[in-house]
Parts: structure tokens; sequence; C-alpha cells
């Protein structure tokens, strides 16, 4: 007899669409089954042969979270480096050690939780280093390139799938989970929304990841805008994960819904499809869909779409295929490729802030390396485990030899002696084990606990000299000899035991406390004192300790000792990624923390000639104008070091570019809840101060010339091109950008808006010429006045140059677009949120499923005003719909009041709305001014006549 081969699924079939392929298999699976694909751990299916799949795998620069891998700058440096071509290989490499790691670690997954594409419009946010840039193009571009690096070229199967976090309007942590942000339409269509339009359509993105925050009085996980802009934007499947925890949030924390089950429905209808909640553990999510279900809530539909659109990205990733997989043998693992490519992204990011000449520095050069970074190679949050390390001090000790390098680090050397005289004192563990925590991986390593296996502090007569540091805010860190920070285990006891500071709630960092005739001495991640009892010292409630502080030497004792035989004094400071600004906490201010100050202070008055290498995740507002010259990089990654001292050395002509403002002082700042850039002119597309450092700033060691200025409108777009020649002697990169501004707007516009740049590499004397393309679109504005965007004619000047400052050419070109009109208030009324002008007006949901609706602030009055508003041959009448308790006021052109509309309370919801009525007279084109009093929401205001 002749056996027969058994027969093959549809959705086995390799050449047959996806989407025929995902209606078979969505045909065979059960409703149980596939209720269980919508939490972030969904399980196998082991009939049909279909194997456990999660959702989540962060890469933000560098595969995180699963042990040693490449670890490239952090973000906000590769922003810095305004080179796409490097970040789209930066992609490339993530994503083949991805595949490598998945194949000896099927915990890794292929759907990576990268690029973080919020704008960083403020930069007191403590996730400032996981964003690119504060400008929506730049932000477009480097986000675009990386994921065209993790998706792969491959027509059909991507090596890795990475979803946008975090949509949307979202740079706050204080809150971050209850606070709503205040969008204007303006501000979402022409900032919030274009960095993630952009990259959704270069066609590389599997999906976005909603933030924990609210927009507009609705949460994002929610939102109406998944459905009416996110997938507008693609015929591609796309797959919204929910934050960690954020489905519970609209519950528990955000009491948005009475019950988790209407909640988990709305979610799933907004369009969120996978949910991250609960850990591995996924019975309460599932439980809570499957209720929702029998309540009605959901239908199965509902829960096909959710499940169309993952199997969409697991038949991407070539799961189904796997002989027809590409990318199933990668091994490319910390190659020496990628080895050499950290070190050029490392080289490309440092940004040249200022520069007197000391820089680069002559060969020969004795240095006095100083300052809390000098010898640190820090991680952030989001980092691998490091595999090569190379820190400031250790480049420059390869690069000029360690003979001709001193150092100091300038921490403050201490004692801490009890009320009975004695000193804190740390045992020596014996164990010579040097474990760095994290490196054996975890899927969450906010659940890796402190080490326990070491004694515990304990008291002596002669004690152990700490390394103490004060990270400002009163936050300090203590270091034991051996390298090893004091921290706090679940036992409370206190022990010399971790590499550096870190985990989700930091156990390394305590503040003195002023007590008596001394300090006590709190932990800030447990907020309990530290206490001497007879079995060690540990944490507790009750017996807190008074200590002494004994301040065995100074740090800028240290630093002056060190730079007396030195001919240029190198300062290292900056922060540390998990201490003030990170996940869950903002910072305080732009200021240089005090102990870093005073360090700087003590160079620059023992030597003339002293540079600061800034090394931090955020800008800074410091005074340099007695400094030499300054550098600012990002945390660099493993190769920071070594290319640090590549570009002192003037090995490397510095190029790095500047992806945000740095402001003077905190008074340039808005309030970090204020997120109308509009309004507030934030960011250098507004921002009518003198910063610190501009947007685009950055200097070289040679100098180029620009011109030959040529522009042209065809086929839809701005068609310009300028020659850049390197006028110096070293070969350099030039990044060229190209700025735009409306001469005579009708209404506030930037100042002037990036809208093309390129890195480009040029020998002395060489020359390029450079074009570029720009589509009109660039020059539009969102009118609220006709609901979308509108190209307003006229002059418009194109600025090109190596800053936002730095304007080296420019033309003025005359553009085509659609004139202005009177708003056709008849016809369409106002809507509340359509406002041109707001002061003290808050915008909150008009429904918790669509629409929004304007609020005066709490203990405020609202004002709002609406432009050039056509009434025609006259109106009689106003209409509003209002809910709540208080009054609308309403005037033209500012003048007398000709209408109070007021609202008693009824004891009916923010949602119940009523529509008022007024007389009034009016005729022509006026601007309309409304007065909000109490807490009541204006949807819309309608006339007639």
């Amino acid at each position: 007899m002749t056996a027969h081969p058994p027969h093959t699924p549809p959705f086995r079939d390799p050449h047959l669409p996806f989407a025929k392929r995902i209606d078979d298999l969505l045909s065979r699976l059960t409703l149980d089954e596939k209720t269980g694909f919508l939490h972030q751990f969904a399980p196998a299916v082991e009939r049909l042969g279909i194997s456990a799949f999660r959702t989540g795998q962060e890469a933000l620069h560098g595969v995180a979270w699963m042990g040693p891998a490449t670890v490239f700058p952090q973000a906000v440096g590769l922003g810095a480096t305004w080179n796409t071509d490097l970040v789209r290989r930066i992609g490339e490499a993530v994503s083949k050690e991805v595949r490598a790691m998945r194949a000896r670690d099927d915990r890794v997954g292929l759907n990576i939780w990268a690029p973080t594409v919020n704008l960083l419009r403020h930069p007191l946010w403590g996730r400032n280093e996981e964003g690119y840039s504060e400008d929506p193009k730049l932000t477009s571009a480097i986000a675009t390139a990386y994921t065209h690096g993790l998706r792969g070229e491959h027509p059909t199967y991507w090596r890795t799938a990475p979803v946008l976090k975090h949509w949307l309007a979202h740079n706050n942590e204080t809150d971050r989970a209850t606070s709503s942000s205040s969008v204007r339409p303006r501000v979402l269509h022409e900032y919030d929304l274009r960095a993630f339009r952009e990259t959704v359509e270069a066609g590389a993105v599997a999906g976005v990841m909603p933030a924990y925050n609210l927009v507009n009085g609705r949460p994002n996980h929610v939102s109406p805008y998944l459905r009416e802009h996110l997938r507008a934007w693609t015929d591609e499947e796309l797959l919204v994960c929910s934050d960690a925890g954020a489905p519970s949030n609209l519950v528990d924390h955000e009491h948005y819904f009475d019950t988790h089950e209407e909640a988990t429905a709305a979610s799933l209808r907004a369009g969120v499809d996978s949910f991250t909640d609960h850990g591995t553990d996924s019975s309460q999510m599932v439980g809570r869909i499957r209720k929702a279900y029998e309540q009605g809530l959901l239908t199965e539909a509902d829960i096909d779409a959710a499940v169309r659109r993952q199997l969409s990205v697991r038949f991407r990733l070539g799961e189904f295929d796997p002989r027809y997989d590409p990318h199933a043998d990668v091994k490319d693992f910390d190659t020496p490729a990628h080895r050499a490519l950290a070190q050029e992204a490392a080289e490309q990011a440092i940004v040249l802030l200022r520069n007197d000449g000391v820089l680069p520095l002559a060969p020969g050069t004795r240095l006095a390396v100083v300052g809390l970074l000098a010898d640190e190679c820090k991680l952030d949050w989001y980092s691998g485990t490091l595999i090569h390390r190379s820190t400031p001090l250790e480049g420059l000790y390869e690069r000029f030899g360690a003979e001709r390098v001193e150092f100091a680090e300038g921490v403050d050397r201490v004692l801490l002696k009890t009320s009975a005289g004695t000193f804190l004192h740390v045992l020596a563990s014996g164990d010579g084990e040097d474990e760095v925590r994290g490196a054996e991986g975890a899927l969450d390593p906010a659940l890796l606990a402190g080490r326990t296996d070491l004694p515990p502090l304990t008291t002596d007569a002669t004690g152990t000299e700490f390394a103490l540091v004060d990270w400002d805010e009163g936050v300090l860190t203590l270091r034991a000899p051996d390298g090893r920070y004091l921290s706090v285990a679940e036992d409370g006891y206190l022990r010399a035991s971790a590499d550096q500071p870190g985990g989700w709630v930091v156990q390394e960092t305590f503040r003195l406390e002023p007590h008596a005739n001394g300090h006590l001495l709190r932990h800030i991640g447990t907020g309990r004192h530290v206490t001497v009892a007879a079995d060690g010292v540990k944490v507790a409630d009750e017996n807190a300790e008074t200590f002494e502080l004994i301040i065995a030497e100074r740090g800028e004792d240290a630093v002056t000792r060190v730079t007396s035989e030195a001919d240029v004094v190198l300062v290292v400071a900056g922060n540390d990624p998990h201490i003030n600004g990170r996940e869950t906490e903002d910072r305080a201010s732009l200021r240089l923390p005090a102990h870093q100050e005073r360090l700087l202070r003590a160079a620059r008055a023992a030597h003339p000639r002293t540079v600061l290498a800034l090394v931090s995740a955020y800008p800074y507002a410091v005074d340099t104008s007695d400094v030499a010259s300054v550098l600012w990089t990002a945390h660099g990654g493993q190769a920071a070091g070594t290319a640090l001292a590549r570009v002192l050395a003037g090995d490397v002509s510095p190029a790095g570019r500047l992806p945000q403002t740095w402001y003077e002082n905190d008074a340039d700042l808005p309030g970090l809840l204020d997120y109308d850039v509009i309004g507030s002119r934030q960011t250098y597309l507004y921002f009518e101060g003198t910063p610190l450092f501009p947007f685009g700033h950055g200097l070289s060691y040679t100098s180029f010339s620009y011109g030959d200025l040529t522009s042209r409108v065809a086929e839809g777009a701005l068609h310009v091109s300028f020659a850049i020649t390197n006028t110096g002697d070293v070969t350099a990169d030039e990044v060229a950008q190209l700025y735009t501004r409306a001469v005579d707007p009708a209404l506030p516009r930037p100042r002037r808006e990036l809208v093309a740049h390129r890195r480009v590499t040029l020998a002395p004397g060489a020359r390029e010429e450079l074009s570029f393309e720009v589509p009109l679109r660039a020059f539009e504005f969102w009118d609220v006045a006709q609901g979308r965007s509108r190209l307003e004619p006229g002059p418009y000047e194109l600025l090109a140059g190596a800053s936002s400052e730095d304007i080296r050419l420019r033309t003025t070109v005359l553009l085509d677009g659609e004139p202005g009109a009177p708003r056709p208030v008849l016809q369409r009324g106002l809507e509340g949120v359509d406002f041109d002008e707001q002061s003290g007006v808050e915008i909150v949901d008009r429904t918790r499923t669509a629409g929004d609706a304007v609020t005066a602030a709490e203990g405020r009055t609202g004002e709002l005003v609406y432009r050039d508003c056509g009434f025609g041959d006259g109106v009689s009448g106003v209409t509003m719909t209002v809910s709540g308790e208080g009054a609308v006021e309403l005037s033209l052109d500012g003048g007398t009041v000709l209408a109070v509309l007021q609202v008693k309370e009824s004891g009916s919801g923010p949602y119940d709305y009523t529509t008022l009525g007024a007389e009034i007279v009016a005729e022509g084109v006026h601007d309309v001014h409304l007065r909000l009093r109490g807490p009541l929401r204006l949807a819309h205001v309608g006339f007639s006549g």
C-alpha cells in the first residue's frame, strides 16, 4: 500500500498569503484558546503544534535583561549622532544578537519593545535617556532607522518585530499613572503624533505600546487615537501591547472604570491586543476577559481582531515557517564587527560644546583626571550586562599611558561613628567573587534580590573608611574600599554587596538627617533608619542610631592634590542613571549636583586649562564661562571610555550634535505637566530666550563653509541643495541641517523647524553637494478652524547651517497653498477644544470613549480665544453643550460680555451634558472670547440666526 502524507492545514502552507493562513488558524482555535493569547505570555496550543509566545523583549540600545550582550550608547546618545545609517546598523546588530541569544535561551523574545519615540519636550523628565530628541523630525528619522535595522531587509520575514513606546504625550514620571497630559489639537498633530506617524509610515513597525498616563482626561490604554490615527497610517496589522500593569491601573489607580471587566473590555475594543499584567501569571487577565465576554461587554469578533494582530506578527517572524525563515540560523553575537560598531557609535555621540583651543590634546600631554564618572562605565535600566567595559580613565591610560595620567575620583572619604564611640565596619567577605547583579538574565530585573551571602556590617574601634558621594537632593551612596556599595537586602541588613546602585527600587541610596549632635542615616529604599544591633547593622522602624560624620578627606582636596604636575585637568562629571532622574523619578533641577560643582570649582581654581566632560542622560545648566573646553556624551555603552579618549586626543574629530535644547537655568522651563509646547513656547521650535547651547549645536576640530544654496518646487516637494567644504586640515564629519520658518504666519508657528539633515565625512579641502527633497506636507500646520492640515500660502525662509542658531545660508521661497478663511461657525459651531489661545484651561474627555471638552483648571478661571469667527450676515443666538456646574461668559474681541450661561449643580456626572442657550447679536468676523468659571465642562458652542 502507498502511504499518503498527512494533510497540511492551510495555516501551515507557506505558499498562501498570511491573511488566509491566519483566517484558517483562527477558525481552528477555540474561544478559550484565543482568549489565552491575549496575555503577554500566550500559552502553547499543543493540539495544533503552536508554541508558547510572549510579547516584549527590551532592546533599547542593545539586548537588555537577558544577561551579557553588546551595549551601545543610550538612546539620547544615538540621537546625538544624527546618523541614520549608523543607527540602522546598530538596529541590525541588536536584532542579530536577539536571534543568536534566542537560539540558546527561548526566553529571549522576538517582539522588541523599542524604540522610544516620546519627544524630549522637557529636560527634567526622568526618562530623558530613552528618547532621541525634542524634535519630531529627528526623532522619527532615528527611530525609522532603528526599526528598519531591527526588522531586517527580507520582504516577507522579519528578524525582530519592533514596538514603539510610549503612546502618547508621555514626558513625566511624577504621578505618571494618574496624571493627564492636556494636548490641544495643534500640539497633537504637529508635535506628539508626528514622530509616531512618520516612523509607522516608513513600514518597519510591528506595533505600539500605550503609556501609563492619560491624554485629555482619558487613559492612553482606551485612547480612540489608536483607531482614528495609528491604524489609519498603515495597511499592516499593528500589535498594541499594554505597558506593564497598566490594565489594572485603569481601575486601581485611575479609577476610570468601576470594574476590571469593564476596563479590560474597553481597552480591547479601543485597540489593545496584548495585556501585560501580573507578570507571567495570565490567569487574572484571561479571567477578566472571559467575564467581560460573559457579561456581554465583548464579542468573539472583538477577541478575534486582537488575536489576528498578534498572529500577524508571529507569522511575519517566521514562527510558522521555520524552514523558510532566513533569520533562523543567525549566530552573530559579540562579534568584532559589533564591538567596532559600539565604539563607532560612542565616538559619533560625543558633542563638543565649547573649545578655547585646549582640544585636541597635544601629544605627550600630562593629564590629571578627576571626577565621580571618571572611572565609571554606567548602565541604565534598559541596558544589557557588559561583556566589555571601558571607562574614561581606562581609555586615557590606554591612549596616553598610565604614567602620564594622574587620577582622583573626588569622593568624600568618611567614617561613621556611633553614639557608643565605635565605627561602622565592613567585614572581609573572603569569597573572592565579583558577581554582577543581573548577569544571569531576568525577564524582570525588578525581581532580582540583593545578596545575603555576605556578612552584614558591624562596628569596631577603627571602622571602615567609606567613599561618600552626594548625588544631589540629599541622596547619598556609600562605597566600601573593595568597591562595593552599601546595600540593604530583603532581610534588612546592611552589607557592602552591590557592584553598582540599581534595581527598580534602588537599595544603595541613603540620606543623612540632622539629629541632636549628629545625623540619622535613612535608607531611602525602605524608608527606615539604620540601627546597630548585636547581630549586625540593619534598618528598622525603631532604635535609630545617631552617627557622627567624620570626614577623612574632602573630594576637592584630592582634586587639588593631583593637578599640580598636570598640563591639562579633565573633570568627568554627570549622573548615575539609577539615581535622581530615571524611570519613576523626574529630576528637580537642571543644575549640576553640588558635590560635582565643588570638584569643578577646585579644578578650575587649581588649573586654567580645565576640560569638563559631562557624561549624562540629560542636559545640565552649568557655568562654562571659565572652563577651557566642554564636551557632552550620554552614557556611551561598552566602548565609552575608549571613544572619549580618542576624541580628546584628536584621533577622531567630534561631530555629535545636541538633540535637545540646553537651557541656562530652571527659570527657562515650563511646568513639567505643561504639554502645550506652542502656548508656553517650549523646545527650540518656540523658545524665545537664549539657551546655554542650542538644538543641533556641536563643534569640530576643523571648519566648514557652506555655499550655493538653491531651491525649486516640483512634484509636491521642495528640492533644496547646497554645498559644504572642509576648510580645515582635519578629516571630520559635519552635520548639515536644513530648517524652515513661515515668514509672515497668520498664527504662531515655529521660530524654525528642522525639515532635513545629513551627516557627511569630508577630508581637508573636500567639497560635497547635498540635495534634499522636502515634501510640502512638512510646511503644513493643523488648522483648528477646518479640522485638518493646511499649507498656508506665502513666503517661507529656508535656513541651512550647523545648528538651529548657526545659520550659514538662507533664502526665501514662495509656496502656493490654501488661503485661510473665517471659521464657519454658523455651519460647524466651535468645538471647545479648537481654541487658538488659552489660559488656565485643561482639556478633558467628553465621554469615556471619544471626544474632548475643556474645563477651567482647578482654582483658576479659564480663558479661551477662537480667532476669526465668521458670523456672516448675523446671528441671534448661541448654544453651549456643557456638563457639571459653573458659568460660561461670551464676549467678542475682548469687549463687553454679551451672554452668561449658568449651569447649576444637578448631581449628574461629568458626561451628562445639557444644552443651554442665550440671545446674542453678532455679524461679520470677530474673535470669540469665552471665560469658564467653576468645574464645568464645555464641549461645543453653536450659533444660530
